[in-house]
């Protein structure tokens, strides 16, 4: 009779006394999680700009149509414009509009662009001048071997061309541009937040370069191409490749 009522009573401890303890699982797995803050952008450098007051910036090929309004900066690309010196039979393109800052030592750039991809090598870029052939272009283009991707081109005396990750079906993304010394890094992303190095190239030695925002059509009759974001930090990276 008493293992009985013992058995009884252990019985209804553990009935009622599980499901509590279950309960106050359950209420500690659905605690609040902190708040991540979004990353702070540096000054958009388009939004103080205005047709009538250019403030810093210049022209290398003005373009004879643009706008700026909000932020953005559009600017139509006339057909047959490129910047390209040929690895094969030396002929020089030299023709598309770049809105460009001479920046003197180590930067981080960045820019947000929004690219017309309708016909082959269209592109908007960021880049590095240094005079007539030696410069930098770091792009969102539609390759004629890859379609939508990010390419990088360095010229010293003739160009390269280099395709890199494809972007098939994103009408935008995000691009930096590092100067460390005579080293320069470039790094693409998704969102503007997390970045991934396309390429590293050492370039002759210059103390002021053109940093600019360079569109193009070498192949159509004209493309508009949308700049919403540039933004230029004169600071020194720890690490190219990482751009930290």
């Amino acid at each position: 009779m008493k293992t009985s009522i013992f058995l009884n009573t252990l019985t209804f401890t553990l009935i009622f006394t599980l499901p509590l303890l279950g309960c106050k699982e359950t209420a500690q797995d659905t605690s609040p999680l902190t708040k991540v803050e979004p990353e702070v952008l540096p000054p958009n450098l388009l939004s103080g700009l205005s047709e009538d007051n250019m403030q810093d910036f210049e022209w290398i090929n003005e373009a004879e149509e643009y706008n700026i309004e909000d932020g953005s900066l559009t600017i139509t690309a006339p057909g047959q414009s490129d910047f390209f010196i040929n690895p094969v039979d030396g002929q020089m393109s030299n023709s598309a509009p770049v809105l460009y800052l001479p920046v003197w030592g180590d930067f981080v750039a960045t820019t947000k662009v929004v690219p017309d991809l309708s016909e082959i090598w269209n592109a908007t870029a960021l880049m590095v001048f240094i005079d007539d052939t030696h410069w930098i272009k770091f792009a969102f283009e539609n390759s004629d071997a890859t379609g939508p991707s990010i390419v990088s081109v360095t010229t010293r005396g003739s160009s390269d061309d280099a395709n890199g990750v494809v972007l098939a079906g994103r009408p935008e993304v995000w691009l930096k541009l590092i100067r460390k010394g005579n080293n320069y890094a470039m790094h693409w992303s998704a969102d503007g937040q997390e970045y991934k190095m396309a390429r590293l190239s050492a370039m002759p030695e210059a103390d002021t370069v053109k940093l600019g925002l360079e569109a193009q059509c070498p192949a159509g009759d004209g493309a508009i191409h949308r700049f919403e974001y540039f933004s230029l930090e004169k600071k020194s990276v720890n690490d190219l490749r990482t751009g930290e």
